[in-house]
């Protein structure tokens, strides 16, 4: 996929319905993307990120109702609503309508994210990929803070972090979404697990018998989909914000990188 190839972005900002968010509460915001970090509420940072990457040609921003004017304050980058669904699935889909250009799909807390990471994620999907969700291996989200991320992933090649990043080939690959935006609930629900992978799949994946790769190939073929993994090299992108403790980490990430950012200037 060429680096200025058209694509829509979605950025998922809703909360829970009838759930207040402690790091929102914490900083008196009615939703957490509007939390203040490194100048900028959480949002922002991934707006920017989104708006200086060459071949966006919309940018969708999925929340409750009641937040589309705060987000309309607070960010640059020009942008269409979409009103929350009841589901993250639904929501996706709602956000997915009238896309026909391939769809790059995050979350508002991702702060860390970088033109970059979307180009790489994207230029799977001209590799042949349906589906493609971008990873980072253990050591180096360690490497980028030791305290950024405590939840991996375990296969037979190496552990791996999830990035909130994926890329969509079209709205027929949408019905995947939910699945990979939900994996880390996967522990909390084992019926669910069970649906999307099959218990063949699920036993071989518990017992450590399959690579990332051979993992997400057989996770595809539950959906007739290609899908592949995108394994960035810099671990920071694995850490977003979802607590104080990580929001400690993407704070000091934030000031490293505009510190970097002024010495090379």
């Amino acid at each position: 996929m060429r680096p200025d190839r058209p694509f829509c972005a979605i950025v998922l900002a809703a909360q829970r319905a009838g759930r207040t968010d402690p790091l929102a509460d914490a900083h008196g915001v009615a939703n957490k993307s509007l939390v203040q970090i490194g100048g900028f509420p959480l949002i922002r940072h991934v707006t920017d990120a989104l708006a200086a990457t060459p071949g966006l040609t919309r940018l969708r921003i999925v929340a409750e109702p009641e937040a589309e004017a705060a987000l309309r304050g607070v960010l640059r980058a020009p942008f269409e609503f979409v009103p929350a669904a009841d589901n993250l699935a639904d929501s996706v889909y709602a956000a997915a309508q009238g896309v026909a250009e391939p769809m790059l799909i995050t979350t508002s807390d991702n702060v860390l994210l970088t033109p970059g990471a979307v180009v790489e994620t994207l230029q799977a999907l001209a590799d042949g990929a349906d589906v493609a969700l971008a990873l980072a291996t253990e050591a180096s989200v360690k490497a980028a803070h030791p305290d950024g991320q405590r939840r991996f992933y375990r296969f037979v090649d190496d552990a791996y972090s999830n990035c909130n990043l994926y890329a969509l080939s079209g709205a027929a690959a949408t019905r995947a979404a939910e699945s990979f935006r939900s994996g880390g609930q996967f522990a909390k629900k084992p019926l669910r697990m069970i649906v999307h992978l099959g218990p063949i799949n699920l036993a071989l994946l518990l017992l450590g018998k399959l690579t990332l790769r051979g993992a997400l190939t057989r996770l595809g073929r539950r959906f007739r989909l290609t899908v592949a993994p995108v394994i960035l090299a810099d671990g920071a992108h694995a850490i977003d914000v979802d607590n104080t403790r990580t929001y400690a980490c993407a704070a000091e990430l934030l000031r490293r990188r505009r510190d970097q950012e002024r010495a090379a200037a």
